[in-house]
């Protein structure tokens, strides 16, 4: 099996406008993948490559993915949640930074729709 085909999936999650600078190529049997993402971003990517790999044993695969500060993330805002909620998925995030970002579509943060999608700061 060739190691595209291989990690077919991984390639085409990559491949949405999830990777910023992606670049994969094949050298000597080792498939490299590069570029930069959001850390939810990188950790699915990796979560994709233990589906494929769980021991992470074959040492076909370089993941080169960095982490890329400056980026948002959009969330869509599902039935039940609160800003507050939100931000609690977050690390060090705060239902104010979330209204702050989004002043332009929220006009007020105790007002949300379902289906909505909001910046998240980083």
């Amino acid at each position: 099996m060739a190691l595209k085909e291989k990690y077919d999936n991984l390639i085409n999650y990559a491949q949405q406008p999830k990777v910023d600078n992606l670049s994969i190529s094949e050298n000597n049997n080792v498939l490299c993948i590069s570029g930069s993402a959001s850390n939810e971003v990188k950790d699915h990517i990796w979560r994709l490559y233990n589906q494929i790999d769980p021991d992470m044993r074959a040492g076909d695969l370089v993941l080169d993915i960095k982490v890329d500060n400056n980026s948002e993330e959009i969330y869509e805002i599902k039935s039940g949640d609160s800003l507050s909620k939100i931000a609690q998925k977050y690390p060090n995030m705060t239902w104010q930074k979330i209204y702050e970002a989004n002043k332009d579509t929220i006009k007020d943060p105790n007002v949300i729709m379902p289906g909505q999608k909001i910046k998240i700061p980083k």
